[in-house]
Formats: C-alpha cells, sequence, structure tokens
C-alpha cells in the first residue's frame, strides 16, 4: 500500500521480467537435411510443385473466392469417390478424424457396429465406436488374408447391425479387401450405414460409392491423392446423413459435427476457421487427379506397383502378402533372417537419401506405391537403396537381377 498522500503508480505488466528463458532455437535449414529424403513410405508421400505452391497462399475462409474454391474441391471429389452425393465435407484433421467424424455422427450409445477387422486401422475404428457408446461386435480376419463375404454378411444378418466398417486396403499388414464391393453391396442390402476406410487407395485404384452401396467413404490428403497431411475429405450418402440428422443423442464433438461442417462446405456458415492452405493444395491435387484421369491414374499406379513387386522379388526377397490379396498401394517385404529394420531404414535415409516405413511389430518393411510414389525414377532409386541397405547386413541379395526385373516389368516384357 503506498504511504498516505502518495500517488500510487501501478506497476506496469509489460515490463515485468519473464520467468521462463527464451530458448534457443535451430532454423529449420539447420534441422532439415541437406538433400531432402525420397518419401517412400506408407505417407505421407511426395506432393506435386503445384500443389506445394497452393499451399502457400492464404485466403479469407469465408470470402468468396473461398466459396468457389470449395465448390470445386466437392465436384473434383465427386468424380474421385464416383458419387453424385451432395454431402462432401472436407475436415481439419488427418484420415483418423474422418474415421471419426463418420462414426460419432453415425453411431449413437446401444447402436450395434460390425468392424471388419484386418489389422491396425481397421481396428482403430472399433475403438472410436466403443468410445462413443456403440456395441461393437469384431470380425477379425486372420493372418495376411482378405475378408471373406460369406461370412461377413451372415454376421450382418445375425447381428443387424447399425452400422459396418471396413478398409478397403489395410496399411498396416498391406492387405486388400478385394471382395469388398460384394461385402458393401449385401450390407447394404441388408439395411446396414456401410462405412469405408480408403485413406491409402482412393485414387489409386477403383473405388465406387454410389454403385457399391456405400454410405460414408473417408480418406487423407496425404497419401494416394499427394496432398499435404491435415487436410482430409469425406463423403457421406444421402442415407447416411438423413440419419445424422434423425439422431436422438447429442453429439460430443463440435469440431466433427457433419452438420455444422456442412454449413460451411454447402451454405457458406461459420464452422472454424478453415485451414485454407490445405483446402487449396487440395484443391491442385485433385486437378491433378482430373488432369490425369482415373484410369490412366490407376493403370500408372497397378503398372508401377506391380513392377517394384518384381524387381523385390528379383533381389530374392520375398513379399509378404499373397497376390489374391496383396494391396498395390503399399507393398509389405519381408525382413531376411538377420536383417534389421531400423538399422535398414537408417542406412537408406543416410546413405541413400530414401526413406521407407516399418510396422506394426510384423517381420517386414513397407514401400508406398501412392501418388506421386508410383513413378518410374523413384522405382529404381528406392530398389536400388533397399538392395544396397540389405546387402550392407549380410543378405544374399541380387541386386542386378531386381534391377533388372524391375526394367522389366516397367517395359512391358
Amino acid at each position: 500500500m503506498a504511504p498516505s498522500g502518495a500517488i500510487f503508480v501501478p506497476p506496469n505488466p509489460f515490463t515485468a521480467m519473464t520467468t521462463i528463458a527464451c530458448p534457443t532455437v535451430h532454423t529449420l535449414d539447420q534441422i532439415l537435411p541437406d538433400e531432402p529424403l525420397l518419401m517412400m513410405g506408407a505417407g505421407p508421400v511426395p506432393i506435386p510443385a503445384p500443389v506445394a505452391y497452393a499451399n502457400s497462399l492464404v485466403i479469407n475462409h469465408l470470402g468468396p473466392v473461398m466459396g468457389q474454391v470449395l465448390n470445386q474441391v466437392k465436384d473434383m471429389a465427386r468424380y474421385v469417390f464416383q458419387s453424385n452425393t451432395p454431402y462432401i465435407l472436407g475436415v481439419a484433421g488427418p484420415g483418423s478424424a474422418t474415421m471419426e467424424m463418420a462414426i460419432a455422427n453415425l453411431l449413437e450409445p446401444g447402436d450395434r457396429m460390425l468392424a471388419v477387422c484386418n489389422g491396425y486401422f481397421s481396428a482403430r475404428m472399433a475403438d472410436m465406436a466403443r468410445r462413443v457408446g456403440a456395441e461393437v461386435t469384431e470380425h477379425l480376419v486372420e493372418g495376411t488374408q482378405c475378408a471373406d463375404p460369406d461370412a461377413v454378411l451372415a454376421q450382418v444378418k445375425a447381428l443387424r447391425p447399425k452400422v459396418i466398417t471396413l478398409v478397403q486396403g489395410e496399411t498396416s499388414n498391406t492387405v486388400w479387401n478385394r471382395w469388398l464391393p460384394e461385402i458393401t453391396r449385401g450390407a447394404s442390402e441388408l439395411g446396414c450405414l456401410v462405412v469405408v476406410d480408403a485413406v491409402c487407395t482412393l485414387s489409386t485404384m477403383p473405388l465406387h460409392m454410389d454403385d457399391w452401396g456405400i454410405d460414408a467413404v473417408l480418406t487423407g490428403g496425404q497419401k494416394g491423392l499427394s496432398s499435404i497431411p491435415g487436410v482430409s475429405l469425406i463423403a457421406f450418402s444421402e442415407r447416411a446423413f438423413a440419419a445424422i440428422r434423425q439422431r436422438r443423442a447429442p453429439l460430443t464433438h463440435w469440431c466433427l459435427d457433419a452438420q455444422k461442417a456442412y454449413g460451411f462446405w454447402s451454405e457458406g456458415q461459420y464452422h472454424y476457421t478453415a485451414p485454407t492452405s490445405g483446402i487449396l493444395a487440395l484443391h491442385e491435387a485433385l486437378r491433378l487427379v482430373c488432369l490425369e484421369t482415373l484410369e490412366n491414374r490407376f493403370a500408372r499406379h497397378q503398372s508401377c506397383s506391380q513392377a517394384l513387386q518384381a524387381g523385390v522379388e528379383g533381389l530374392g526377397l520375398s513379399l509378404f502378402v499373397e497376390p489374391t490379396a496383396r494391396l498395390n498401394s503399399v507393398v509389405g517385404i519381408r525382413l531376411p533372417d538377420g536383417v534389421d529394420s531400423a538399422a535398414l531404414r537408417l542406412r537408406m535415409s543416410t546413405e541413400h537419401k530414401v526413406e521407407i516405413s516399418g510396422s506394426f511389430g510384423m517381420p517386414i518393411v513397407r514401400i508406398g506405391q501412392m501418388g506421386e510414389q508410383s513413378r518410374a525414377h523413384h522405382l529404381f532409386r528406392t530398389l536400388h537403396a533397399l538392395g544396397s541397405a540389405m546387402r550392407s547386413q549380410g543378405a544374399a541379395i541380387d541386386l542386378p537381377g531386381g534391377m533388372s526385373e524391375l526394367e522389366r516389368s516397367l517395359s512391358g516384357q
């Protein structure tokens, strides 16, 4: 308290001493490698120059320019999803955020859900459903097999779940659910809402949302679309969105409220500050897909992935999944005895500047074939790096044989 008669002068809060010391920070130029890594893992993937440029721009998220951008993103996304639905929404988050949007909006506490579980990411949807109070039954697919439509649909008939979830491609173990159309059409006819994770497969292989009876397709930007991480897309069918509007239980999510998101994406309403740079990047990624056309894009991905697989086997290595269930978008390669995954990948990244992925506890490494990864020059560099790094750990590798098989397959011989 000031003495009697003295004038009280309050302390200036802006001159107060800080108690947390300012850190010493390195610039990104000091942190990042001198030569960028070629990202050939399970994602994210390299991005084209137009996508990178678009990601450097910032515009008003509620202005008329953004409205035009959103309309074009939706039009292009309908082509990629192969759907006429008006319910195309973006999410400021990873592909897992679109998973959670689908599950949290479609399910209420006590609803039944059947989760077809091929691996780590398909099981994640079951975990999300339990967190919203759904009664979840897991249909476990053993080993590296694809889901059997007769077995799945028999369980649908027995359980009569409100929702069924499944993946088109299980990134964790490189399994492709090749009977996806038969399962989704059958489940839809039985009254299920069908949710499909196409995070690693959208635009790399056929998916027909409307024709296959799918009610929600979710994807991330950073894989097949060759956009940036953190901005994702989801498409709901008319039937699914009607169910969302009719739900009785309050939705615990705010950012992932599909009706609020629709207000922004289709009605010009404010939801939250949208990631404008990321949406512009997604616009350019989708534009490049449309420019290439889906048919040509599917053919490029199939050709490159099969060439990579031929090259890997030419090295003397084994692929993890049999051809009938093998995912082309992410290729799993068995590690030979005595080869350490972490040491292998470190050598590839430090000496060859090529980055591939490890696994979720399985004796494999994974190489992506999504978007810009599916280019011949990337395949030659990656296969040579893999073979050289394997040989450095003592594996018996036929490097000339592998490179020859890669070239033979790419040339169509």
